[in-house]
């Protein structure tokens, strides 16, 4: 496990702390997400759209291993996209079942009773499959986000949630897995840099209705700035936009694209070597934010994060959110929202009714409940990204 000293508070930004107890206090007092840092209200918009794309689920092989990947995603964008160019925020989320093969989940939960591991196994190896077998669903795990796409889109932002299945079951690990979600990011940038120099290429016609799944056009020429491009990755995917926006490959951008900020949300890396060389970021911003009762990320996220940004001239920002778990950031790992595969990851004492921990862990917080995370975790990415995206008057 790689480690590193807690940065030292001359390295923390005042950001960090002035949102932190400025969006807990709204949260727990129930306030809404309005409540905490908004943009001036002429850059709000009053409608917001989203669309989907699928250009299939072997849109491309991993060149390591030839394993199938998809290139798909959800937007959410303005409905009046103006006429100014607007930031494209992307978000990537990490390593989690690929199939909602309800079945299958059965048997892995039986298995894991009776303490059979070749069962267990079996039943993983179908909730991790790619392309998923004829008739199981598809797990989107990009659509837990579209919370926060929504709000960033009222801010004015146009946002992307890819989706990495193809990456989560496959066999790359540790910097490998990095990279092949850094890749992913830069080929859907390539497939908008296009889009918004001509209104052609992969993605021309490929627009869906969100809800509806009819076909939409959408004209996004001229209207997506990709010289301010955010970057927001999810546990693994954490690790992934940290590598997509090291100093070491930025020359793998696509041309004409920019990574302006990177939010590392609980960023997972202990399967990554020791070489942190690969990760630094020394002139981009980037922030790091983990809950307090995240039971699959531990405190060694912010040290991962630190050392990404120990050389930087930029902005380096930390959150720990008191009583957030890991899964309720996505709606689709998260209980109430009923997906295969879904839990609640908190550590919890019965004789402790509504608090939370580490698993493991002896410090105790009030649970947030997901509404509340979610609406911390948006009101704190909102206010990152328009600090280092948002055009200056």
């Amino acid at each position: 496990m790689h480690r590193s000293d807690t940065p030292s508070p001359s390295r923390l930004t005042a950001l960090s702390s002035a949102v932190a107890a400025l969006v807990l206090a709204q949260v727990l007092a129930g306030s809404p997400a309005s409540a905490v840092p908004l943009p001036p209200p002429e850059r709000r918009a009053a409608e917001v759209a989203a669309v989907t794309y699928d250009l299939g689920d072997r849109a491309y092989r991993l060149p390591s291993t030839g394993e199938p990947v998809e290139m798909a995603g959800v937007v959410h964008y303005p409905k009046d996209l103006g006429s100014a160019p607007r930031p494209l925020v992307v978000l990537l989320h990490g390593w989690h079942e690929t199939c909602a093969d309800r079945a299958a989940e059965a048997a892995r939960s039986a298995a894991e009773r009776a303490e059979d591991w070749d069962a267990y196994a079996a039943a993983s190896e179908k909730l991790f499959s790619w392309p998923c077998a004829p008739g199981t669903p598809v797990l989107p795990n990009e659509r837990g986000y579209d919370y926060l796409g929504e709000e960033l889109a009222r801010r004015g932002f146009i946002v992307l949630s890819v989706r990495a299945n193809g990456v989560n079951a496959s066999s790359v690990w540790g910097d490998e897995n990095a990279s092949a979600r850094a890749d992913l990011i830069n080929r859907h940038l390539a497939l908008w840099q296009k889009l918004n120099a001509s209104g052609r290429g992969g993605l021309d016609g490929a627009f869906r209705d969100a809800v509806t799944n009819k076909p939409r056009r959408v004209d996004f020429r001229h209207r997506v700035d990709l010289n301010r491009v955010g970057t927001l990755g999810h546990s693994r995917g954490g690790a992934g936009v940290t590598w997509q926006a090291a100093d070491r490959h930025r020359a793998q951008w696509p041309a004409g694209v920019t990574v302006r900020a990177v939010l590392a949300l609980a960023p997972a890396y202990n399967v990554m070597t020791e070489d942190m060389s690969a990760y630094g970021i020394t002139g981009t911003p980037l922030a790091v934010v983990r809950g307090t009762c995240d039971g699959q990320v531990g405190e060694e996220a912010f040290a991962f994060a630190a050392d990404a940004a120990a050389g930087s001239t930029a902005g380096f920002h930390r959150f720990a959110m008191r009583g957030a778990n890991h899964n309720h950031f996505n709606t689709q790992w998260s209980p109430s929202g009923g997906q295969v595969a879904a839990r609640d990851d908190a550590g919890h004492d019965p004789a402790r009714p509504g608090a939370c921990t580490e698993p493991g862990g002896t410090v105790y917080d009030t649970q947030l409940s997901e509404t509340a995370q979610r609406r911390a975790g948006t009101a704190y990415v909102a206010a990152f990204f328009e600090r280092y995206l948002a055009p200056r008057p």
